[in-house]
């Protein structure tokens, strides 16, 4: 299989790695000095105390690699948006792209099934410009549960986890998520695929919601977000504010699992979110996909969400102080 990985950083290394030494025709798109050491030297991955390399072909231009059989998106959402013009040379007529990405896609009005049929939401999406230019037919959703990090350019360290959720946005189980889930499988990948994949991509975004603007406020650490009393509760109101908007869109899931995903972060003990990591490493901060959307469809619906909305009117002021926020402009 050609399958190009577009945004080789820390999730789309590892994926790039695994899926090179599995055998496949991998290429990568990425920039700087983490391009300059993957072209030397290959990209490494380091896990479980074993490290490998893999030599794949790496440009910051997609032109150089012609149509693929997949595409794996991992920008972030805003860095996504900007790069959709670029993405053209790599789709043929039966490419798919594998949004493996956090928060709400881009894709969410794509046979979602309600009156929103074919809406773009202007956090993610402005005026359809990723909707228009690669294609929502073209669109595999996926859910990323692996914890990674870029260590040095050119070398992933991969500290835990290794599902990625799939399924397509009208939630049949096509030829090609089959495939896809058996090739991800056979390089060493968790791939379930799943019937309804934005119950996936809300279930993680409960969480994404809240432990990413307090991270990035308080700079507290996933553990300490959760358990701290007066910090817990500020989640515990979010993610109650974010099941009222996905059970407004028909995406139901169980209020149980508010403190089954609590207990769960609480056990990383020392983790940064990555919301923090960029405001230290003075990167671009991914708002609109994670806070500023969940915001967006609860105004379509008329669901009220007070806390949500402090919270992104606090983390958005920080990031344009700071010169990080990056305003989606069609």
């Amino acid at each position: 299989m050609k399958i190009c990985v577009f945004g080789a950083g820390a999730i789309g290394g590892y994926l790039a790695v695994e899926l090179s030494l599995a055998g496949h025709d991998v290429c990568v798109i990425a920039r700087g000095e983490h391009l300059s050491a993957i072209a030397s030297k290959g990209l490494t991955l380091r896990m479980a105390g074993i490290q490998k390399t893999a030599i794949v072909c790496a440009s910051d231009d997609p032109s150089q690699f012609g149509p693929q059989d997949y595409v794996f998106c991992t920008l972030k959402s805003h860095q996504a948006y900007t790069a959709a013009p670029s993405m053209l040379p790599l789709l043929g007529p039966d490419t798919a792209v594998v949004t493996a990405m956090n928060g709400i896609p881009w894709w969410y009005f794509y046979k979602e099934g309600s009156s929103f049929e074919g809406t773009h939401l202007s956090s993610v999406d402005p005026k359809g410009l990723q909707w228009e230019t690669i294609g929502p037919q073209r669109a595999i959703g996926c859910v990323v549960d692996p914890a990674c990090e870029v260590v040095e350019p050119g070398v992933i360290e991969h500290h835990e986890f290794n599902r990625f959720i799939l399924g397509e946005p009208d939630r049949t189980k096509s030829k090609r998520v089959e495939v896809l889930s058996e090739i991800m499988r056979a390089a060493n990948f968790d791939a379930p695929i799943r019937d309804d994949i934005r119950y996936s991509v809300w279930l993680k975004l409960w969480g994404n919601v809240c432990f990413n603007p307090i991270s990035a406020l308080t700079l507290a650490t996933l553990d300490r977000i959760t358990n701290e009393p007066s910090l817990r509760s500020l989640c515990v109101n979010c993610m109650h504010e974010a099941k009222a908007v996905s059970d407004a869109f028909g995406v139901q899931i169980d209020e149980a699992m508010i403190e089954r995903r609590l207990a769960a972060a609480g056990r990383a003990v020392g983790h940064k979110m990555s919301m923090l990591q960029d405001f230290e490493r003075h990167r671009t901060v991914e708002v609109g996909a994670l806070v500023g959307a969940v915001q967006e469809l609860a105004r379509l619906k008329d669901v009220a969400t007070p806390t949500i909305d402090v919270l992104l009117a606090l983390v958005e002021e920080k990031a344009t102080s700071e010169g990080l926020y990056e305003r989606l402009m069609a």
